[in-house]
């Protein structure tokens, strides 16, 4: 059935990534702060836990970029230390030793990898659309694998680097990754029904194979999600009050609110939670 707009004209598809209709069931206030807010309000400092995320990530995507021969260990090592992020740490000493942390999990990591297996994709963009929305996200990595018919499918990977204990739930519910093997699908016209979280700081991999229909519920769920976004953009667009923001866009108070990068403009998110210093969703070093 054919969408309306307020107007009674067909809606248009609405653009978005996983991280916005994720931000958006997390807190809507939030979502209004980071996605429609002009000027976006100014945020809390960097956090040491996403610097450490990024070096690593980007270590990583720059070791599968190297030609075949210079993909070793120690290579993938120096890729850290030269791209090493310093934001948030409490201090240039803190900052060495989770240098050298990282360094020895990246190195850990890429000597149990065939440097010759190459990926199908290294950050690669990719995107989709329905009738209703027009999603587009990167991946970490996206592997070709042996299929069951002789063939390859796509395997989604996605790297993590934080404290948090995962386990196959995390793969198996995640929005982003069931969106991403969906688009990666039909942009590389393969199979794509695995998606995998590998946990450096563990070494440990957490995999789910999703089926035609776990997809479908997934991309309906993102649909259902983008249809409250939209109607919400809509409404701040018309020139919203702003003694009616939070009608449209409420907060969500939680213990999570510690960790926003807006909790200093929320007085639900100060009161939910004490803000965490940027240093303290480091994991633990090993």
């Amino acid at each position: 059935m054919e969408q309306l707009g307020f107007d009674g004209m067909p809606r248009r598809l609405y653009s978005c990534t996983p991280t916005r209709l994720t931000t958006w069931l997390d807190c809507p206030r939030r979502y209004r702060m980071s996605y429609l807010d002009r000027p976006v309000p100014p945020k809390g400092p960097p956090w040491a836990h996403n610097s450490l995320g990024a070096s690593v990530h980007n270590a990583l995507a720059g070791w599968w970029r190297l030609p075949l021969p210079r993909r070793t260990v120690a290579a993938a090592g120096a890729l850290l230390d030269q791209g090493w992020i310093t934001e948030g740490y409490a201090s240039d000493a803190q900052s060495a030793r989770y240098r050298a942390w990282a360094r020895q999990m990246v190195e850990t990591y890429v000597a149990g990898l065939d440097p010759a297996d190459e990926p199908a994709g290294v950050e690669r963009t990719v995107a989709t659309r329905t009738d209703a929305i027009a999603v587009s996200g990167r991946i970490d990595r996206l592997d070709a694998r042996p299929g069951a018919d002789g063939g390859t499918e796509l395997v989604v990977v996605d790297y993590k680097t934080g404290r948090h204990v995962l386990t196959v739930d995390d793969a198996r519910s995640s929005l982003a990754l069931a969106l991403y093997a969906i688009a990666a699908a039909r942009v590389l016209r393969r199979d794509c029904r695995r998606v995998e979280l590998h946990h450096l700081p563990t070494g440990l991999v957490f995999g789910w194979e999703h089926t035609g229909d776990s997809l479908a519920r997934h991309l309906r769920r993102a649909e259902e999600v983008a249809a409250e976004c939209a109607e919400a953009d809509e409404r701040m667009r018309a020139q919203l009050p702003p003694e009616k923001y939070d009608e449209v866009f409420p907060p969500r108070p939680s213990l999570a609110c510690g960790w926003c990068d807006y909790q200093r403009h929320c007085q639900e998110g100060q009161a939910a939670a004490v803000a965490r210093r940027p240093w303290e969703g480091l994991a633990e070093l090993a």
